[in-house]
Parts: structure tokens; C-alpha cells; sequence
């Protein structure tokens, strides 16, 4: 009596006393264990699963923990970008011994079930899972308020326009009035050490000097 069983992805015609390597399953050396994907049976009367044959099976003893022959992957990308690359496998598998092929009552048989390494039942994901709780209305934080963005400072309404200077725009006239310059005034009066103090806030040292702003100064605020 033979059968084809299915496991891993690939099917096995098998009879008691043979030897195979399959797909690497859930199960320790020397453990008894149970195919029940059965796709047909053989022998005397030959019967064909639709796609299992219902109530079959068949037991087989783990007798190691295996790797395949290894497998070397060569690949080499040429044209714009050459490139070679060279990668090794040795897929892990299982050698079992088939030890009975039942045509009937596997169900009841009480073995193991055959199982890969990488199967997980839906009842052990669903234990593993923790439920969420729902949320209660009366405990509901309310969103804190969003911080709001402190404006720009503005120069006061009787300042200076101090776009009028040599290389001024709009950005280097909101550092000035950061710095607490608003008017030619304050730059017509600047010491050697105002303006090195300047040069270092406004971060282009020399520029004061290279565009003559204290001369320019002087004259637009004469008005």
C-alpha cells in the first residue's frame, strides 16, 4: 500500500519503511507525527482525494533535523552599473521515516499533527493578541491647545525705512530690528565696537564697513 501525501508546498508518493526529506516541520528527534493532507491512496483499491481522501493519514517518526546541499546563486548586472553578487542557501529540512499509511480513522489516531516550523494556529495568534479596551467617554483627554507661533517683530511706526541702505532687504531689516535697531540715527552713531559687535549678529563680518551704512547713514538722517 503506497499513498501521496502533501507537505510544504510539494507532494510525496511514500510507503511504510521509507525515507524522506521534507520541509522543514514544527517537531523534535525521535517524535511521532501525522500527515493528514492525503491526496490518494494506492494498493489493492486505489482512492483519489477530493482534494484530500477523508479520514487518512499517514505517521512517520522525526528521526533529525536536517540542511539540503547548498545552493549557490551567482548574479552578475552589467551595462550602466556592473555589479556581481554571489549568495549561498542551504534550505533546513526534516528526515522522517514513515512508519504506517492509515486509510482511516487518523482523526481519531490521537499523533501529532505534521506542521511546519513557520505555522502558528489562529486560536494561538488570537490568545497572543492583546484586545484593546474600548475608550471611555468620560475619560477622554481633550486636546491641548496648540501653541501658537510668537509673530515677527515689527519695527514701530515712526521707525526708519532701513531698506534704504546699501544692500538691506527685508530679511537683513528684521535682524537690525531684532537687534534693536530701528532708525539711521542709532547707525550713524555706531562706535568701532558697535559695529564689530553688529558684524558678529548679522553673521557677514566687514559688510557695514564695505557698504559705507554709517556714511549713509549720517545723510538719510538728515532727512
Amino acid at each position: 500500500m503506497f499513498a501521496v501525501l502533501k507537505t510544504g508546498g510539494k507532494q510525496y508518493k511514500v510507503q511504510a519503511g521509507d525515507t524522506l526529506r521534507v520541509e522543514k516541520l514544527a517537531a523534535d528527534a525521535g517524535e511521532k507525527i501525522q500527515f493528514n493532507d492525503i491526496l490518494m491512496l494506492g494498493g489493492d483499491k486505489t482512492v483519489v482525494g477530493a482534494p484530500f481522501v477523508k479520514d487518512a493519514g499517514v505517521q512517520a517518526e522525526v528521526v533529525d533535523q536536517v540542511k539540503g546541499e547548498k545552493v549557490i546563486n551567482f548574479v552578475k548586472r552589467r551595462r550602466k552599473h556592473s555589479s556581481k553578487r554571489t549568495k549561498g542557501h542551504r534550505q533546513k529540512l526534516t528526515l522522517v521515516k514513515v512508519t504506517d499509511i492509515l486509510a482511516s480513522g487518523a482523526d481519531k489516531s490521537g499523533v501529532k499533527a505534521a506542521m511546519g516550523a513557520g505555522s502558528v494556529s489562529v486560536k494561538a495568534v488570537e490568545a497572543a493578541t492583546p484586545k484593546k479596551a474600548a475608550p471611555k467617554k468620560a475619560e477622554a483627554k481633550a486636546e491641548a491647545p496648540k501653541a501658537k507661533a510668537k509673530p515677527a517683530p515689527k519695527a514701530d511706526a515712526g521707525a526708519d525705512d532701513l531698506k534704504k541702505l546699501s544692500g538691506v532687504g527685508p530679511a537683513l531689516e528684521k535682524k537690525l530690528i531684532e537687534g534693536g535697531v530701528t532708525s539711521f540715527a542709532q547707525i550713524a552713531a555706531w562706535t568701532e565696537e558697535d559695529v564689530a559687535a553688529m558684524d558678529e549678529k548679522l553673521s557677514f563680518k566687514g559688510r557695514i564697513e564695505r557698504e559705507g551704512w554709517i556714511e549713509q547713514a549720517k545723510e538719510l538722517a538728515k532727512g
